[in-house]
């Protein structure tokens, strides 16, 4: 009996230590290396495992200097700057993907405005040829695939990687800003058109797409598909007329099977501009920048900061605001990358830095 009972007391007092553990995780900044000089923001990150993973962005970036890419790679203990042999151009990097860590692509830009593609062949990175007369904005893979989001001669191209070569693809009407591949065949696109907010579904022959919010000027940027009857899409809900300056809602539809529905949010302004999955494919954070909701009333000023991620339970958010870094403001951008496999995610962008300058930006939870 009384080693019954000090079983139950262990138990017990470690599920209360599990629950007080779970309540306190909190977002934490981790530092970039000392190598990166001033001046220096990230786009976007893409992991693989807790001791893998890789972020790009630019650094020395001046107010008139367009800076040089950046590459980071987190070893499992401290970020560490990458070396881009034969990489001489300034301008900065603007997407990363990858289908294994020993395939990774990254797309950029110069100061003159050309593209560039960058190749990871789990050794090093190296310049790779990038589609002829394609200004390029986004690499994205998923289901073994990766794709190419661009412009040729002012119109948007996609462009699927087929082994050999990149090949184009149909353009669902209007501009497609992000995509979530699950297959070839199998593809969601996030955008807008005229008429408002649009997610178009790619079953390997055509698109097919549906407006989610039809209010002017708003656009979905991040798309998430968790299963045929699921699927997210975030961005920002437009608007029309008011100063300039005026804060815009966030816009979080949710495909279910049947129809698109706007779901309600614990803040009032802001753009979504990341979804990321759990471990098993479904929704898990929704990053949201510039944050801001409303004060109690008669409160000065009437807007007051909002959360900057919401934790997605299967049935509510959970609001949770970045740490507070010093000599650093606020976060701009924030894009999530989840380490597969864990409840860890990345977040990286960038922040206001000492007198109107900016400064690269990684959190993680977890």
């Amino acid at each position: 009996m009384a080693r019954r009972l000090l079983v139950a007391a262990l138990a017990a007092a470690m599920t209360i230590t599990g629950s007080a553990t779970a309540e306190t995780l909190s977002w934490h900044h981790v530092p970039v290396p000392a190598q990166v000089r001033p001046q220096a923001g990230l786009n976007e990150a893409v992991a693989f495992g807790p001791d893998r993973a890789w972020a790009v962005g630019a650094d020395a970036v001046g107010r008139e200097a367009p800076g040089f890419p950046l590459v980071l790679r987190w070893d499992g203990t401290a970020w560490q700057r990458q070396s881009l042999p034969g990489v001489g151009w300034q301008g900065e990097l603007l997407s990363i993907a990858a289908t294994s860590p020993t395939a990774a692509w990254a797309v950029g830009r110069d100061s003159a405005g050309g593209a560039h593609l960058l190749r990871f062949d789990g050794t090093a990175w190296s310049e790779s040829r990038p589609p002829r007369g394609v200004v390029l904005t986004r690499v994205v893979a998923g289901g073994g695939e990766t794709w190419l989001i661009g412009s040729r001669d002012g119109a948007q191209v996609l462009l699927r990687w087929d082994g050999r070569g990149w090949r184009d693809l149909p353009v669902p009407p209007g501009t497609v800003y992000g995509l979530h591949i699950l297959a070839a065949d199998d593809v969601w696109a996030a955008g807008a058109t005229d008429s408002g907010a649009a997610v178009s579904h790619w079953n390997g022959q055509e698109w097919q797409q549906t407006i989610v919010n039809g209010f002017p000027r708003s656009a979905v940027g991040s798309v998430l598909a968790v299963s045929p009857t699921e699927v997210w899409a975030g961005g920002t809900a437009g608007f029309v007329g008011g100063p300039p300056g005026r804060p815009i809602p966030p816009l979080l539809v949710r495909w279910d099977g049947q129809a698109w529905n706007r779901v309600t949010m614990p803040t009032d302004f802001g753009g979504i501009t990341s979804l990321a999955p759990d471990a098993s494919g479904g929704l898990a954070w929704v990053s949201v920048a510039r944050s801001l909701k409303w004060g109690p009333p008669g409160s000065t000023p009437p807007l007051v900061p909002g959360p900057d991620f919401l934790a997605w339970n299967g049935q509510s958010f959970t609001g949770y605001s970045e740490p507070e870094v010093a000599g650093e403001g606020d976060s701009s951008v924030q894009r999530l990358a989840p380490v597969p496999g864990t409840a860890t995610v990345w977040s990286v962008g960038r922040a206001a830095g000492p007198e109107n300058t900016f400064a690269p930006r990684i959190l993680r939870f977890g």
